[in-house]
């Protein structure tokens, strides 16, 4: 009994040095992937950065066609229902004169 109390915290002790060092190991590696990882993601934000602008532009460039082909077609559908609704007010205006 008396080897145990004197040999159990020598293991112990032992047994967290052990962690010590690994938990300091591990934290280094966990530095220097986290540097890494930065270095990675300035290196994607640089070039999104360099083509935000295009997108910018292409996005702009878009709009600017959509309005003008929505116009254009709004002016054909407006033209096109003015030539057949009024063909059609005028034969049904020409049927109730013959009907009364």
């Amino acid at each position: 009994m008396e080897f145990l109390s004197q040999f159990l915290p020598i293991i112990i002790y032992f047994l967290l040095i052990i962690i010590i060092v690994v938990g300091i190991v591990l934290g280094i590696k966990l530095i220097i992937t986290i540097d890494k990882v930065l270095k990675v993601v300035d290196d994607i934000n640089d070039k999104v950065e360099r083509v935000t602008p295009l997108f910018n532009t292409l996005g702009m460039v878009s709009d600017k066609v959509n309005g003008v082909l929505t116009t254009a077609f709004s002016a054909v559908e407006n033209l096109i229902c003015k030539l057949f609704l009024n063909h059609k007010n005028n034969r049904e205006k020409e049927e109730s004169d013959y009907d009364e």
